[in-house]
This record gives structure tokens, sequence and C-alpha cells, in this order.
């Protein structure tokens, strides 16, 4: 079964703090199953479950869960310990403002904030001191980690309404739209999330069994597997399936499975910042990257399996997605011809 892929971009990122310390970065990535030499592809991406051992290992190899990029270190087991206090919570806002309070005991704090605007809500990034990071990863990190388990303890995505950064749009930009799925905004006065006010009052369904369940991949799960189940997003790839060599089901039926007319539908995927020739495009791209960690499949069996009759077309929309060819990108996953 193949998974959604993250960025190179992520994995170099989440590694910056751990480099400039002088910790063994080859060793990290080996140790969670990523060849140091597919890095060298600029356009590689991991699988999710690649990316979630990445980040494990780096917290407890640093012994910090802000790997290096924060104000001071974290210590490991200061989120799970966070969780355990939140658990017992009645509803969202507890969770946030308890989660915050927790947050306090640390100086510098480094937490976010709620704040009322009328009908919305503001989750607003709160970080005292100096931070070290200069790809943006310690700040995009609270940001998701936040959002997600909110989301997960009262079961149901919390929609967001906007995303907004206080530094202008790095060069990963375009990625995060895949990870909010809402408007984004650059250069504010604040780095926020924003909510509508009913959210607030979603009672957490969560309880202790499962928090200790989900605390043995967490927070590494948060920010490398979104629950897109409750997205348009991820209903339609759920609805598309894995299987590419017989003819995709077209946008009508979709909607009409989705309950909803083609022209909501395509307004509800334009406020999640995509498109379902975007999503198509994505499921292919991150299939044919899990196909050729098999070698067993040869490369022309791979582009009939995600879609193309033509293995000169898959050749050439996969160097579109990767910037290399198939061939190129099999031989970094494996460590490079030597």
């Amino acid at each position: 079964m193949s998974e959604l892929t993250v960025s190179r971009h992520f994995v170099e990122a989440a590694l910056t703090g751990a480099q400039k310390k002088g910790f063994d970065i080859d060793a990290l990535l080996l140790s969670a199953g990523i060849s140091p030499d597919l890095l060298k592809i600029e356009m590689a991406r991991v699988s999710s479950s690649q990316y979630s051992r990445l980040l494990q290992n780096i917290w407890n190899v640093m012994e910090d869960e802000f790997m290096g990029l924060g104000p001071r270190r974290c210590r490991t087991g200061t989120f799970a310990t966070m969780c355990a206090l939140i658990i017992d919570c009645p509803n969202l806002e507890a969770v946030y403002r308890q989660a915050f309070d927790f947050c306090r005991l640390f100086e510098p704090m480094v937490g976010m904030q709620l704040e009322q605007h009328g009908d919305e809500v503001k989750l607003v990034t709160v970080i005292e001191g100096e931070i070290d990071d200069p790809l943006h990863f310690f700040q995009e990190s609270i940001l998701v980690i936040w959002h997600r388990l909110g989301s997960w303890l009262v079961g149901q995505p919390v929609e967001l309404v906007r995303a907004e950064f206080s530094y202008p749009e790095p060069a990963h930009g375009d990625e995060y739209r895949h990870i909010f799925h809402c408007p984004l905004a650059f250069n504010c006065s604040k780095t926020a999330l924003t909510f509508s006010k009913r959210f607030l009052d979603a009672p957490v369904i969560r309880d202790k069994p499962e928090m200790r369940q989900f605390l043995k991949t967490s927070p590494a799960d948060l920010l490398s597997r979104p629950d897109e189940s409750n997205t348009y997003t991820g209903r339609i790839r759920a609805l598309i399936g894995r299987d590419f060599s017989r003819s995709l089901p077209d946008f009508e039926w979709i909607a009409a499975e989705l309950n909803t007319s083609p022209q909501t539908l395509r307004r509800r995927l334009k406020q999640e910042n995509t498109s379902f020739q975007e999503i198509k495009d994505l499921l292919r791209r991150d299939m044919a990257i899990y196909y050729l960690a098999r070698p067993d499949l040869a490369i022309n069996d791979i582009a009939f399996k995600v879609g193309f009759t033509e293995p000169s077309t898959f050749h050439r929309a996969f160097k579109k997605w990767t910037g290399v060819t198939p061939g190129a990108y099999r031989e970094g996953e494996r460590g490079g011809p030597g």
C-alpha cells in the first residue's frame, strides 16, 4: 500500500539543528531507512513512515524535542507529559488553554495562545527568546502539532479559515497548501491559525488508553501523516483508490459519492487550495515513488501500475514531479551506483 510522501525540504529542515550541533546526519538518515544519496536529488521525497522514524530518532539522539532549533532544550517526554494533562479536558477550548498553561511553566516559553475575534478564534504562536530556525521548521512544527493534536482529541478536523506567517513566503511555500488546506498569508504580524469559534465546544472523545497508543508515534506522526480522512482532498484520494491500471472515476461520479454537486466540490477543493487534477497527479507521484523502492518491479511495469500506457509519458511526468528520471531516482534510493 502506498502512502503519502514528504518533500526533501522537510527532511533537511528537520536535520538543521542536529547538523549545527555536530551530530552524524548520515547515521540519523540511515537509521530511518533513508539513503543520504537520495537527498542529492533536489525534488526527492521520502515516505511518511521514514519521515516519522527520522523525527523520533532526532528527538531521542539529541534528547531535545525542539531538535536544536528552539530557544532552549526541550527534554524528551515533555510533549507526552502535556498530553497526559490535557486528556482529561472536557472540550477543545479547555485543551488549548490547559496546554498553554503547561507551556508557561518553562522559560523561555514556546506555545500557542487562544485569541477570540467575534465568531473566529486565533491560535497564535508565542515564542520567547531567540530561535535558530532559518528554514522556519520549528515554527511550522508548532502550528501543525497543535492543530492536528486538537483535531485528533475531538475526533474531527478543526477546519482552518486561514494560516498566517510572520515571515515572507519561503521557497517551499507551495508545500503549505497540502499541510494546512486553507488560504495562506505571509508577512503578517503574527504566526497563527484561524478557525471558527464553534470548534471550541467540540468535546474531547479520546481516553487514556487511546492516548497511550497515540503517544507511541507522536508527535512524529502528527507531522508526517496528516489525518486527511475528513478533508475533501483525503476523501477523494480514498475514492480514487490505488489501482491506476484501470480507468479512474470521473469528477461527476466522485461528487455524487460525496453527496455534493460538482460545482460545490470544485469550490471546496479551491478552499483546500487544490484541484481534482492535482490530487490525481500527486497520488500518482506518491505511488510511483513507493513502487520504485521495490527493486523487483521493472520501471515499465511501474508506469502501467500508476496509469500510464506509454513508458515514455511516465518518464516525462516523473521528471516533472522530481526533476530526475525514474531510473536515477531508484539509484538514489538505493544509495547510488557506488
